[in-house]
């Protein structure tokens, strides 16, 4: 954390998030075997140790044959060919095409020695033997090993139907530059190379953890004063989609003893904690009373800080280590708004830096108001609104109300309205940025 004045009651949005980027840092790098890999982000270049495809092979199903063979075809005078022998995938021993021969091929298999091209197996009668058509030679009169004759009716040109070794990516080609965050396609292209294991940082575990005497798990009965929890669900959700492996806890009671314990159980499976509920300035407000006695228990250097921000949702927030491996938390208010805009404002850029990427920030673009009504906002704080991006037309048109609770709209927007600290009042047609959560 920054060594700010301890007289300051109100922060800014960029100097918290500073603080947090500032003090998080990418995770060590690991060797992980490629299916445990996906989602992560390469740490080190990848070359391409074999040329891919390693040898000529064809992209069709058809007869591997001499261009001069069926130079000049036609329908009304197909060249007959005598079939030497089958070539599948994986085939070994290839035979060799002399004059008037032909190999069957499949797709993926090496064109053998002696053949310039593919002929699709669609531009011939299909191959049915020898004797199917009159003039064709009888099947004793074949070499040895032949399977018979096929007509081709319409010529190819030299590498017609073959992919040529090396023309997918040559030996000491690049293959993945560091940084690369290794989806389907790029596994993919590590087995074809022959990698098996692979040089990234971990997807961090993310802990998520709600607090709140109040709540209830989806799917139990809700008594008196009762909410169900839809926090940890929200969040955990957002931190998978940020990257993060999730870790959902369910809702813990306002006693801080109670929640003390549970956070401390959690660090051994968390690269980083997320709480949300408590921070306020409310009797039971919890978090902040159970984290600021860890704190005083921590290793030097560790403990949490709340604060208030120029914000609207999103006000009370917390932010620090816990535990003997400082292990940062960030500590969130419960609306279920004012949670998952800070989770999208402030969480998502901590994971996405604990993943070592360069670009931690949700895109951002610049639309017009489409709303029958102006947009008011509180004079000194930064108001994000919900509200539906039309990339087309560059607008965009807010959703719900302000409320911090409104999580109905929230679940209909793609985009958040930022309106600056300075202005108070947004004019239907005017600009204004969004920030693109959909």
């Amino acid at each position: 954390m920054s060594s700010l004045s301890p007289e300051r009651t109100t922060w800014s949005v960029d100097e918290h998030l500073k603080d947090i980027l500032g003090a998080v840092r990418p995770l060590d790098p690991i060797e992980l075997q490629l299916p445990d890999a996906q989602g992560c982000v390469l740490v080190e270049d990848v070359t391409v140790p074999v040329a891919l495809p390693p040898f000529d092979n064809s992209s069709m199903d058809g007869y591997a044959v001499r261009v001069a063979d069926v130079a000049g075809v036609s329908e009304e005078f197909p060249a007959v060919l005598t079939v030497i022998g089958d070539v599948a995938a994986g085939t070994e021993g290839l035979p060799t095409v002399g004059p008037g021969e032909a190999a069957r091929i499949m797709t993926g298999a090496p064109l053998p020695p002696g053949a310039e091209a593919v002929v699709p197996v669609e531009w011939t009668d299909g191959g049915d033997g020898a004797g199917a058509a009159t003039g064709m030679r009888a099947a004793s009169a074949a070499p040895e090993g032949a399977s018979g004759e096929v007509r081709v009716h319409r010529p190819v040109e030299a590498r017609a139907h073959v992919r040529a070794r090396g023309s997918d990516v040559a030996a000491g080609d690049l293959a993945l530059a560091a940084g690369t965050v290794l989806g389907p396609p790029q596994l993919g292209l590590l087995a074809a190379i022959g990698r098996g294991t692979v040089r990234v940082r971990p997807r961090p575990r993310v802990v998520v953890l709600s607090t709140g005497s109040e709540l209830v798990q989806p799917g139990a009965e809700l008594g008196p004063g009762q909410i169900y929890d839809s926090n940890s669900f929200a969040l955990a959700a957002a931190a998978r989609d940020a990257g993060a492996i999730a870790y959902r806890v369910g809702a813990v009671t306002d006693d801080a003893d109670t929640l003390r314990a549970t956070i401390e159980d959690q660090l051994v499976r968390a690269d980083l904690l997320v709480t949300t509920g408590g921070v306020s300035v409310g009797a039971y407000d919890v978090v902040k009373e159970a984290l600021s006695a860890a704190s005083d228990a921590d290793e030097p250097g560790s403990g949490v800080e709340f604060r208030k921000l120029a914000m609207q949702p999103g006000k009370p927030q917390g932010f620090g280590s816990i535990g003997p491996d400082h292990t940062p938390l960030l500590a969130l208010p419960g609306n279920p708004v004012s949670s998952y805009v800070s989770f999208e404002v402030f969480v998502r850029p901590a994971i996405r830096t604990l993943m070592g990427l360069k670009d931690v920030h949700r895109p951002r673009a610049r639309a017009v108001l489409a709303a029958a009504e102006p947009l008011s906002s509180p004079a000194g704080k930064r108001q994000f609104l919900r509200g539906t991006y039309d990339a087309e037309a560059g607008t965009v048109t807010p959703v719900g109300g302000a409320g911090s609770h409104l999580i109905a709209a929230l679940a209909h927007a793609d985009a958040l309205l930022v309106v600056p600290e300075d202005t108070t009042r947004v004019e239907p047609g005017s600009e204004l940025e969004v920030v693109l959560i959909g």
